[in-house]
């Protein structure tokens, strides 16, 4: 079974940064992508940040420039490095994983990320 367990959020002043990170664990198979989603208050949930297990990265129009995601594949941790924080970066942050050893492409749809997801870890941006 599958554990993604997400930290690093908080409340953070305009401009400022964090770094979240999502522990994965009882991943078995070595090709396996994963991604970061947020979801604000009365949206949908939205795809920031995705890295697919040969190495692609792909990022949100929204936070591209300000976001870094990577992935330390001995510690089985994810990482979304972000930067100049905005008011509207507020949101659940989540993190998902799937098994990408026969999916080529990397998306950021939600449709394409239903194996697993983390709880959730809280950013929020005050102006």
């Amino acid at each position: 079974q599958v554990h993604l367990v997400e930290s690093g959020g908080g409340s953070v002043q305009s401009g400022g940064s964090l770094r979240l990170s999502c522990a994965a664990s009882g991943y078995t198979e070595s090709e396996y992508c994963m991604a970061w989603f947020r979801q604000a208050p009365g949206k949908e949930r939205e795809g920031v940040a995705g890295v697919h297990s040969l190495g692609r990265t792909l990022y949100a129009d929204s936070v591209k420039h300000r976001a870094t995601i990577s992935l330390d594949r001995a510690k089985k941790t994810l990482y979304l490095q972000m930067n100049g924080l905005k008011p509207e970066d507020t949101a659940m942050y989540y993190c998902a994983a799937r098994s990408c050893a026969t999916w080529v492409s990397l998306t950021l749809r939600l449709a394409d990320w239903t194996d697993y997801w983390g709880q959730g870890t809280q950013v929020t941006v005050s102006s």
